[in-house]
């Protein structure tokens, strides 16, 4: 009896242990049983990690956000790396997948490679301008809120000595950065506005030293673009007195409450969905796709919680431009002009 029991102890202990390996080596965040099978399948690369309440995280809330929509069967994965970029999107067309996101400028090259070996698959970059009979972009316009959000910072900054941290300095990161300037100088003429990358999207602890270096400069607001590397930003200015923070790509109003003034958003799961309902529909056409405040995808969005922050003035102000925004009748990155009354 005690020889059995040991028995079916040590068979337990092996079938526990098989299960855990098992669930370990399944493809990361993957559904797989459609990829190939006629199928709608669906899969996403992030160059970060979708814990970073930001640019990943909104991407991957869009995959879910298709997959519980269309149906689709869903995968994931995080590259660490340039040369994963080729290796996966290969390795999704190979597998039959029907539609496989990039999410980033920086994959617009490997798309632009793969594309052409697995003309069944379509494959589309969260950014850059390249394209062909399978391939295409979607261009969002961060210009627009990030010359309002640069508004609100040139009215509450006391010192008029501004911050800008990014993570790597990307095309799109610096079209951002140069509206949100524009957006200073247009209530503050004589603030100066700083602008620094810490080389990477996902050490927080470089994120915080690069804002505590900006705040012994005198930076009292900081416009970061940074994802998970981002989080350290916000930390450092919770440490600090009278310092605020500007999320960017998702809302991040919520990660630190009591120091963020708003967040430039990135409607992703909108945009995901409207890609996808496309191909799914079969009515895919290869172009850029450029998404701006008229198209609901950007847009400033104010943190509720710090209502006496912001004076009523520069709000009013704020809201006039993007009224013009969303009547086409303003252009963030044309010459400055100070607001109307200003």
């Amino acid at each position: 009896m005690i020889s059995f029991r040991r028995t079916a102890i040590w068979i337990g202990l092996i079938n526990i242990t098989v299960g855990i390996f098992g669930a370990c080596a399944a493809p990361k965040g993957a559904d797989q049983k459609g990829a190939g099978t006629g199928g709608f399948s669906v899969a996403l690369l992030t160059p970060g990690p979708i814990s970073d309440q930001s640019w990943n995280a909104g991407a991957y809330e869009g995959l879910m956000r298709i997959r519980d929509s269309l149906g689709a069967q869903v995968s994931h994965i995080q590259t660490k790396t340039p040369a994963e970029f080729d290796e996966n999107f290969r390795q999704y067309g190979a597998k039959g997948y029907s539609l496989v996101f990039g999410h980033g400028f920086e994959f617009q090259d490997a798309a632009a490679r793969v594309g052409p070996a697995f003309p069944k698959t379509v494959f589309v970059t969260t950014g850059g301008t390249r394209t062909s009979a399978n391939v295409a972009a979607m261009s969002f316009a961060f210009d627009e809120p990030s010359y309002l959000a640069g508004m609100v910072a040139a009215s509450v900054s006391k010192s008029g000595i501004i911050g800008c941290i990014g993570g790597t300095e990307l095309p799109p990161v610096r079209a951002g950065f140069a509206a949100f300037t524009k957006g200073v100088h247009a209530v503050n003429p004589k603030a100066s506005v700083v602008i620094a990358y810490i080389g990477n999207w996902d050490d927080a602890g470089a994120g915080k030293e690069q804002a505590l270096a900006q705040i012994a400069r005198g930076v009292d607001v900081i416009y970061q673009n940074g994802d998970a590397a981002g989080l350290g930003i916000f930390q450092a200015a919770k440490d600090s007195k009278g310092v605020y923070v500007i999320g960017s790509n998702s809302n991040q109003n919520a990660v630190a409450p009591s120091v963020t003034l708003g967040s430039v958003v990135i409607d992703l799961p909108a945009a995901f969905m409207s890609i996808a309902r496309e191909v799914k529909s079969g009515a895919f056409t290869p172009r850029v796709h450029v998404l701006d405040t008229r198209s609901g995808v950007m847009k400033w969005v104010l943190n509720p919680a710090l209502p006496g922050v912001v004076p009523e003035r520069a709000r009013q102000m704020v809201d006039s431009v993007a009224n013009q925004m969303l009547a086409g009748t303003f252009t963030a990155l044309a010459p400055a002009k100070a607001p109307e009354g200003k």
